[in-house]
């Protein structure tokens, strides 16, 4: 019996969300709070069933492809999110693109990979993965959140707003450089995104070497044992191709309905905001929060498996596939759009940017790292959460 819900789980929940979703529409009007809590419940399951489809396309396609679908698939939500709620004009509207994009920057760099490079150093010990891959996706990253969430609060314009000219330089840029990135890291030099333990050729075998060299012949020992577990794990059965088509179209119909309950839970959101007397910026954490729930969770599990490449690939690619797709497709969204789109950040939130990418740059450089690191990171994180509600 339990056998047959874990089985069906995944794919009943989506068209539960979907039901639920209709029966809202039909309803009118916004939800009272019984109704939030159900949607929320409803909202967290799907969630759930969103990861176990995105696993299953992941092991069917192989790294980094994985990666990359789910962060494509949910920023490509994401956007339509930002661009729903923006439309409404309002002072707020300006700075939800901002928000959302710097809060899941911080949320992906700090908080899924320290959270993924802790959860695995405390079962193997000391985390390898490669640094040539994540050095290449952490400087255009970081190149992506400067030019956009930066430069706007030192050129000539007025405020933390792009002229048009610049805003369309920036959404351009923001593109190229996104594309770029995902023909390196699928075609080009895709073996620089894969685990280190998997990968083939002279990266991974300098890899292995120098932690060898580091830990000794008593961890590589242990290290061996836990790829041969890894392996296991990875030469299962493949997925049929149908089940990856199935797992396909329930990933999709599970990421829309995340975005449709977090928007018919904004209002929950933003009154919660209001009565709490908090930062109207809190509304876009929360945003980011939930829509990067997948890759989170996603990670984490990657991690269990001393995969944490996979855990950097979801992490920095959910990062730059924010950034990448969602500033050109507001700039052009903003023609369009009434007021100004601010995207420029606050000196607290450059501050905690930098910040970021300097301890991503130390962490990632050497290949390898311990629950210190870990820490570190999940320390940054938790100071962005405190002051979001305390600035």
């Amino acid at each position: 019996m339990i056998g047959a819900i874990g089985r069906w789980y995944p794919f009943a929940v989506p068209l539960i969300a979907v039901i639920a979703l209709v029966g809202v529409l039909v309803w009118g009007g916004e939800p009272g709070l019984g109704l939030a809590i159900v949607l929320a419940v409803i909202l967290a399951a799907t969630v759930l069933s969103a990861v176990h489809h995105a696993e299953v396309i992941a092991h069917r396609v192989g790294e980094p492809f994985g990666a990359l679908i789910l962060a494509v698939a949910v920023t490509i939500i994401e956007v339509g999110l930002i661009v729903t709620l923006s439309a409404g004009g309002d002072e707020h509207a300006a700075t939800l693109a901002r928000d959302t994009v710097f809060s899941a920057f911080i949320i992906t760099t700090t908080g899924i990979v320290g959270l993924s490079i802790l959860v695995g150093a405390i079962k193997f010990g000391t985390v390898r993965f490669n640094s040539e891959g994540s050095g290449a996706a952490l400087a255009t990253l970081s190149t992506l959140a400067v030019l956009c969430l930066v430069v706007p609060d030192f050129t000539e314009a007025a405020g933390p707003y792009f002229s048009p000219a610049q805003l369309a330089f920036a959404g351009v840029a923001a593109a190229v450089l996104y594309a770029i990135f995902v023909i390196t890291q699928t075609v080009s030099h895709r073996g620089l995104f894969l685990p280190v333990s998997d990968a083939s050729g002279p990266i991974a075998t300098r890899s292995r070497a120098a932690a060898d060299d580091v830990k000794g012949d008593a961890d590589a020992d242990s290290d061996s044992d836990s790829d041969s577990d890894s392996d296991s794990d990875d030469h299962g059965e493949l997925p049929s191709i149908g089940q990856t088509l199935l797992s396909l179209l329930f990933l999709l119909i599970a990421l829309v309905a995340v975005v449709v309950l977090a928007k018919l839970e904004s209002p929950a959101i933003e009154g919660g905001v209001v009565a709490l007397g908090l930062p109207e910026s809190v509304v876009g954490v929360v945003i980011a929060l939930v829509i990067l729930l997948p890759e989170a969770i996603s990670a984490v599990r990657a991690a269990q498996r001393n995969h944490i490449q996979t855990s950097l690939n979801l992490g920095l690619g959910s990062a730059m596939a924010s950034i990448g797709l969602t500033i050109p497709a507001v700039a052009v969204a903003s023609i369009w759009m009434p007021g100004h789109l601010a995207l420029g950040l606050g000196p607290t939130q450059i501050v905690l940017l930098a910040l970021a990418i300097v301890v991503s740059i130390l962490t990632v450089v050497p290949g390898r790292a311990t629950k210190l690191q870990g820490g570190v990171l999940l320390v940054i994180f938790v100071a962005f959460l405190f002051l979001s509600v305390f600035p």
